[in-house]
């Protein structure tokens, strides 16, 4: 007999099947972010590597409600130099295995690059290895989170429990990632 990892995450019991359900939920939810998210993906894996305008594609998926975050950051990631970010792209998505730091630290040399950003690109890149740097996620598996939380320490010490948790329960870890995002998303209406 197959033993079940049950989760307690803020009061509740969490399974497999929950992580699904609410994982299809984040799909339902957040359609459009879902299909761009597998659409670039694709792209970032058949090329290893991304373009200027890729990068403003992640930034449009990222601040799709907030046009005062989009455009500041658009501003800064189309200043880049195509050039530069195809070394640097094809840098941290050709290495092989999951050489996290490095690919971040080579992602977020980009101008307007934030770890959070570069989160989205490893998580569109292989979410079967990555999760996006987020505060839900982070409060689910972590507790509250620090004040400092946007960092790629921070990111290194998230993606290492959820990674955990996808292996214990069998997932992908982009899977558990968009479950305890919109968990706590729903949660904090």
């Amino acid at each position: 007999m197959q033993a079940t990892h049950n989760y307690v995450l803020n009061g509740d019991c969490v399974d497999k099947a929950d992580f699904l359900t609410w994982s299809r939920k984040y799909d339902k939810t957040f359609g459009w972010q879902a299909q761009r998210e597998r659409e670039l993906g694709a792209k970032f894996r058949k090329n290893k590597s991304f373009t200027v305008a890729d990068l403003a594609a992640v930034v449009e998926w990222k601040f799709k409600e907030d046009s005062e975050k989009k455009t500041r950051t658009l501003a800064l990631v189309t200043r880049n130099d195509e050039a530069t970010v195809n070394r640097l792209s094809n840098q941290a998505l050709s290495i092989p295995g999951c050489e996290d730091s490095y690919r971040m630290n080579c992602i977020t040399l980009l101008e307007g690059v934030t770890p959070v950003l570069a989160s989205i690109i490893l998580t569109f890149f292989d979410p079967k290895q990555y999760c996006i740097l987020d505060a839900y996620t982070w409060k689910a598996l972590l507790g509250n989170p620090p004040p400092n939380m946007l960092s790629t320490l921070n990111y290194l010490k998230l993606l290492e429990a959820i990674r955990k948790t996808a292996a214990k329960q069998k997932l992908d870890v982009r899977i558990i990632d968009k479950a305890l995002f919109k968990k706590g998303f729903d949660e904090a209406k």
